[in-house]
């Protein structure tokens, strides 16, 4: 079934800033230098790029946290995070953008950060600074997970596959158990750890390495209704790139076709559909509505550079 996506309601705005949401997971800083590439370097056969401007923004599942507060709903931010330069450097940039952010300090944690080298608007290089940690760092922070999902419509963890969430059925378990909607942005190939959520938002590529390929809707749907059934999820949800997305429940696939006329740049584009989504559904939509919105979102944001928001007056005017 397709979606008329001119039939889907905006929450009024009052009603969305009413709304919180507590994002878990895994968070980095995103850094941008910018220069000009006037030579090739004598030393290699690589451009040289004179920087001429930098730029930083939060990532990762700060950076979900960021699109829920742009969107005008309240966020909450749950992560862990090093004793180093860019762990400072995230707090302020959240504390800046008003998300309100409970991040616990390991001291033998590297923050992540992600560096990209822009040449003639265009990426050259990404260079990544991490190092996965050796245990599981957020299962300290169940006490303060507990404390702030009761203050919270809905729960969001965005996981980044760094090892953040290692021990995320506990969470998920406990968010349920206080009638929260649970979505996941997944990560890997074990989704028998994100069993019991709400819905989940794998992309092509990640449902593929979980249930295999397909070669017709008719098997994709066979496919993803299996492994919704059998995570006990209520819907999952496929980002299908230029070709939309498509929800999968207990009454079969809907599908929503992609919106955007222009794409600079998808990086960051699945933090602003499950953040959408999650603000959504927080308000009281229902999926199909929900998911009109956040395919409206992703619309929105992939025609900006890098990891970008959409506000609420730019979601309505889409």
């Amino acid at each position: 079934m397709k979606l008329d996506a001119r039939k889907a309601p905006l929450p009024a705005q009052q009603e969305v800033a009413a709304r919180r949401v507590l994002v878990v997971g895994d968070v980095m800083l995103d850094r941008y230098w910018f220069g000009a590439v006037d030579r090739i370097s004598p030393e290699a056969p690589v451009p040289v790029v004179r920087v001429a401007r930098e730029q930083e923004r939060v990532g990762g599942a700060a950076n979900v946290a960021l699109n829920a507060k742009t969107l005008g709903a309240q966020a909450t931010l749950l992560s862990m995070v090093g004793n180093d330069e860019p762990a400072k450097r995230l707090r302020q940039l959240l504390a800046e953008h008003g998300v309100e952010a409970v991040l616990g300090q390991d001291d033998a944690m590297q923050t992540i950060v992600k560096l990209r080298v822009i040449g003639r608007n265009q990426q050259l290089l990404r260079v990544d600074f991490e190092k996965e940690p050796n245990h599981e760092v957020l299962a300290q922070m169940l006490g303060d997970f507990e404390r702030e999902l009761a203050r919270h419509d809905v729960v969001l963890f965005s996981d980044y596959g760094k090892g953040g969430l290692a021990h995320i059925p506990r969470m998920i378990e406990l968010a349920r158990q206080a009638g929260k909607t649970v979505l996941i942005d997944p990560k890997g190939s074990d989704y028998q750890r994100y069993a019991g959520a709400s819905v989940i938002t794998p992309n092509r590529a990640e449902l593929a390495q979980v249930v295999g390929s397909w070669q017709s809707e008719a098997e994709l749907e066979e496919k993803a209704q299996g492994l919704r059934r059998q995570l006990g999820l209520q819907a999952l949800l496929l980002t299908r790139s230029e070709e939309g997305m498509t929800l999968f429940d207990e009454h079969g696939a809907t599908h929503a076709p992609a919106l955007a006329r222009e794409v600079a740049d998808v990086t960051g584009a699945g933090d602003t559909v499950i953040a959408t989504l999650a603000v959504m559904l927080a308000c009281g939509l229902g999926w199909h509505d929900a998911m009109v919105q956040a395919n409206r979102a992703g619309a929105v944001v992939v025609a900006k550079f890098g990891t970008a928001t959409v506000s609420y007056d730019e979601l309505a005017a889409a």
